[in-house]
């Protein structure tokens, strides 16, 4: 990670908005219609130059390629693991079935159906190397081309439990089982992004959002802490041939515009978390539901030696979230921690983690990134 005491860098969680043109390519691969290969390279390596050169416009100092080929930040991995074929339709999360009409009308896309998951069939291994190398040459080319320098530059990959969490298991019938066949599988894909040398993100929301999952949501905070737990440990295993140094990890409360009033307080699930092999940490903290946990930085104190990367931009309204407001969120949380804690300025998650499901308009999300930039400035003026 990138940070130090003068300054407080910016990045983002990694998936931004994709052009209406690649939308189309990937509603047609959801579809099963097949995609000329040609015009579908043109078209990632357009989008992918475009995002980079945007994040250098909007002051963005830690970039990636905004997850440009991917119909989700979970579900690509369907292009590069085994045993994956089919959907069931299942429960979504436990505070939207109290509102159902709601949920109905918000979670349907034409690329992409949040009811409806992937089934796993067979043995679970990565075979999405080509793939995965196809998608790193793409960041390689576009920062090639682009009149940007960068302080650092991060790629994001799928923790093996929101694999698990994501997908309907039909072959191993024992979770731990799954879990740990998962691990070992995208172990292979964290440790080829490792090697470019760039900052691999884990993208693992399930942290947190278990508590309000359908399985978890009329369980005791032990079972919750338990399930964190057990995740962790997965994930570890997974990365054990990959420095902690070179880890940040995104957890959140999932990014979707909803009631979350089911949602577990930061500071119970806090100390699970740190027991990661990583030294970065991005945790939502311009979410209304829960901007006061900030409080929990200080009763469970960030570790020695990683970075916090605190969400100080919602990612859920078309409100532009004011260069001001974001520099009080950022003077809270550094209030909170360690004077020797480094920050670094994100938004609460991403502004495409599902294609199709941008909450926030595309020219406004790249707004709310150049007032993240201004925010940060203005918070490190006043903490430095």
């Amino acid at each position: 990670m990138t940070a130090n005491h003068d300054t407080i860098p910016t990045t983002h969680i990694g998936s931004l908005p994709r052009p209406p043109e690649l939308l189309d390519l990937l509603e047609k691969q959801q579809d099963g219609v097949d995609v000329d290969q040609d015009d579908w390279d043109a078209t990632v390596a357009e989008a992918t130059r475009d995002v980079v050169e945007r994040q250098a416009e909007a002051g963005i100092d830690v970039a990636n390629n905004g997850e440009q080929s991917r119909v989700s930040f979970n579900w690509y991995v369907a292009d590069r693991l085994s045993g994956i074929d089919g959907k069931r339709e299942q429960e979504l999360w436990a505070d939207l079935q109290e509102f159902p009409d709601y949920a109905e009308e918000t979670f349907k896309t034409d690329v992409i159906d949040l009811s409806m998951q992937p089934v796993i069939t067979g043995p679970v291994e990565y075979t999405g190397h080509d793939e995965a190398e196809a998608e790193l040459a793409e960041f390689r080319d576009a920062l090639s081309a682009a009149d940007a320098d960068f302080q650092d530059t991060f790629v994001t990959s799928a923790s093996p439990s929101v694999v698990t969490a994501t997908h309907v298991d039909e072959h191993y019938g024992d979770y731990e089982e799954f879990l740990f066949a998962v691990a070992d599988a995208m172990a292979e894909e964290y440790e080829l992004v490792a090697e470019t040398g760039a900052t691999l993100q884990i993208d693992a929301p399930e942290l947190l959002t278990v508590g309000h999952t359908a399985a978890y949501a009329d369980e005791p905070l032990e079972a919750v802490e338990a399930a964190t737990r057990l995740h962790v440990e997965a994930l570890n295993e997974a990365l054990s041939n990959v420095p902690a140094d070179q880890v940040r990890l995104h957890t959140c409360w999932g990014s979707y515009e909803g009631p979350h009033h089911l949602d577990t307080g930061l500071a119970e699930l806090l100390p699970e978390v740190y027991e990661a092999d990583i030294t970065g940490l991005s945790v939502e903290q311009a979410n209304p539901r829960h901007q006061h946990e900030y409080r929990a930085f200080d009763e469970h104190p960030v570790p020695d030696g990683w970075t916090l990367i605190p969400g100080v931009v919602d990612v859920k309204t078309n409100i532009i979230d004011h260069p001001e407001t974001i520099a009080d969120r950022l003077e809270r949380v550094a209030d909170a921690v360690d004077d020797a804690t480094p920050l670094v300025a994100a938004p609460d998650c991403g502004f495409g983690t599902q294609a199709g499901l941008g909450m926030v308009d595309p020219e406004i999300a790249w707004a709310k990134l150049e007032a993240l930039d201004e925010g940060a400035e203005l918070a490190a003026d006043r903490i430095y």
